[in-house]
């Protein structure tokens, strides 16, 4: 599910690209942030699909075989134990995922091909000889082999990976996410009752989420020209031009941060944008961003304007 600095990395790109556009209207891109984060749960949802699709091609693979010209006895009798896996059937139960198809009008017929060349890679595997071997399965058992087809037949799929990078901007970025989703939906399918098992969710408290990422990104440009102000005061020595647009980003939203939201740990939200800066800007963000957010800091808690509430926050 998506955390807080998830949920900071969405903010930056949406600050990113506002300051990028030629276009000032705020809920515009308010609501391209909050469709950017709903795109993490549709990619969620389509791999779900896809993994259903590789299972749903036995019957198709099966079918192939009987009508071959001269079909063996395997090609006559396969083994389609998979299409009753429990995790499988529960999963085509599921309403939320039902209905969650219908949201993003999930439909591969786009490529055919992606489903036959990731059953064949599946079908050729130890892995799932031995599952079709095995007689004592159990919903834990049974979840074994969607994993397998999960991190190492999909995961591992270099058609797989061009399909999802076609079709989410993000999925470098979000390709992390995705995969505690789907971990955290193997953990949840752990009864036999389809009616106990839930998808995941985008986040752990999506209402106080919403109103996280709404806020900063609001505040960020709300403020832009006095925290640029602050900054620049930081950065004398500094030209401008050399300054890189994420590192300013970074340091506005941490400024936010300190000042307008009183329940979030200073500490915490200086490693959280020295984090982000590793992954997102350049070698030496780092330590500049650092630097600078120091001197801020101590400003701005000189001036009384650093004011936290909670137990542990008051220093």
């Amino acid at each position: 599910m998506l955390n807080r600095r998830h949920l900071r990395v969405k903010v930056l790109q949406s600050l990113y690209a506002y300051h990028q556009s030629n276009s000032n209207d705020i809920k515009h891109h308010e609501k391209q942030l909050l469709s950017s984060i709903d795109q993490v749960y549709e990619m969620y949802i389509w791999m779900l699909s896809l993994i259903s699709e590789v299972i749903a091609y036995t019957e198709r693979d099966a079918e192939e075989r009987a009508n071959k010209h001269l079909p063996t006895a395997d090609d006559l009798n396969p083994n389609l134990k998979i299409l009753t896996n429990k995790f499988y059937t529960s999963l085509g139960d599921n309403k939320e995922y039902l209905v969650s198809l219908k949201k993003y009008k999930v439909d591969w017929s786009f490529d055919p091909e992606l489903a036959k060349s990731l059953f064949i890679t599946l079908k050729n595997s130890t892995e799932y000889a031995d599952y079709l071997a095995k007689t004592d399965d159990t919903i834990g058992t049974d979840k074994d082999i969607i994993k397998f087809i999960f991190k190492k037949v999909i995961l591992k799929s270099s058609l797989a990976e061009q399909v999802f990078e076609d079709k989410f901007i993000y999925w470098p970025v979000d390709r992390e996410v995705l995969q505690a989703l789907i971990a955290k939906t193997f953990k949840n399918f752990a009864y036999d009752n389809p009616k106990e098992n839930q998808l995941a969710e985008i986040s752990g408290n999506w209402v106080e989420d919403r109103e996280f990422v709404i806020n900063l990104f609001e505040q960020t440009i709300r403020f832009d020209t006095p925290y640029q102000e602050l900054i620049a005061e930081k950065t004398q020595n500094w030209e401008p031009d050399r300054i890189a647009m994420m590192d300013t980003l970074l340091m506005k939203m941490a400024i936010v941060e300190f000042i307008n939201f009183t329940s979030i740990p200073v500490k915490v939200t200086i490693n959280e944008y020295l984090e982000i800066s590793k992954e997102f800007s350049t070698p030496k963000s780092n330590s500049f961003i650092n630097g600078i957010l120091d001197k801020i800091l101590a400003e701005l808690k000189a001036a009384n304007k650093v004011k936290k509430i909670g137990r542990g926050l008051i220093e």
